[in-house]
């Protein structure tokens, strides 16, 4: 039997994995909130599993596929293909704008195909008897019907600060997967919601900070940007990560069937799709369109005019 192939790790340079990772975070490329919150949980996840001490160059390629398949290998490949694309972009980054001996993300850590899914959008009625369930935390409730009646991305939503609202008008803006700000709209159930959420134990209400808050404060190690700690609480903004987990466990959905769930019930509802687009923000029809397609119910309600009529004599 032939000995297994031994790997070397990169030589050279002294620029540690946290170095590196502020270096890459701090560029223009993540200006963008949003995009820098995500890049910044998949990297951060990796540099903690190797060690964020570690100089870069002493780190192999074997041990960035190792950290990616430990960490999100039995992900959805949605998951899978959105971390691995962030760490990419970094080490890539590492080795062709700052010429630092840096690993790659091996071959066989590839991009997984994300099949198109057709049952995406979950039945109106099981939406409303998930958000009115009373065994819930109100974090989530109120998470879960602002992705629900503003049709909004997750990402936008869960940067939202509680300045960013404007609870009288039901609206807050966000800022788009473009880099551009608009409003978003909600309607009853999350402005019943919203204003218990704000409320502090003394009574009085949080004015600024994260609008969703993480259950415990951060440790030293892993703190934030002080835009991302609530200055009332000292808690950290609630991650994507941990919100997509919540939402598996109480209802075996993903965060982003909530946004396509809303799309198709205005579509099953006839509203014009110029509104729909409006409302959701796309700019092409075309990919508004994969998010109005009718859903079940619709289908199986249509289908009764197929049936045969019976006879009244």
């Amino acid at each position: 039997m032939s000995a297994a192939p031994k790997i070397t790790a990169l030589r050279g340079g002294d620029v540690s994995l946290a170095a590196a990772a502020d270096a890459f975070l701090a560029t223009p490329r993540t200006a963008n909130p949003n995009t820098h919150r995500a890049y910044a949980s998949a990297i951060d996840r990796v540099i903690d599993r190797l060690g964020r001490d570690r100089p870069l160059a002493e780190v192999a390629d074997a041990e960035i596929g190792t950290a990616l398949a430990e960490l999100w290998g039995a992900s959805a490949p949605a998951t899978w293909n959105r971390n691995r694309a962030a760490v990419t972009s970094w080490l890539a980054w590492c080795q062709t704008k700052k010429h630092w001996a840096a690993p790659s993300v091996p071959a066989d850590a590839e991009r997984r195909k994300e099949t198109a899914d057709e049952t995406r959008a979950v039945a109106r009625t099981t939406i409303h008897r998930l958000l009115a369930r009373r065994d819930i935390p109100l974090r989530e409730r109120a998470l879960w019907r602002m992705l629900y009646e503003t049709a909004a991305r997750a990402a936008e939503i869960l940067a939202l600060n509680v300045e960013d609202l404007d609870l009288e008008h039901r609206r807050a803006s966000v800022r788009s997967k473009g880099g551009a700000v608009e409003w978003v709209y909600w309607d009853r159930g999350a402005a019943h919601l919203l204003p218990r959420l704000l409320r502090l134990p003394d009574g009085s209400a949080r004015t600024h900070g994260p609008l969703f808050l993480s259950e415990r404060r951060p440790v030293p190690a892993r703190r934030p940007g002080p835009g991302d700690i609530c200055p009332h609480t000292g808690r950290a903004r609630l991650g994507y990560d941990r919100a997509r987990v919540l939402l598996e466990k109480y209802a075996g959905l993903d965060l982003h069937q909530l946004r396509h769930s809303a799309a198709t019930h205005l579509g099953e509802a006839e509203i014009p799709l110029r509104l729909i687009m409006g409302k959701t923000r796309h700019k092409n029809p075309r990919t508004a369109m994969r998010y109005v397609k009718p859903g079940a119910e619709a289908i199986a309600k249509v289908t009764e005019v197929l049936a045969l009529r019976r006879r009244t004599h």
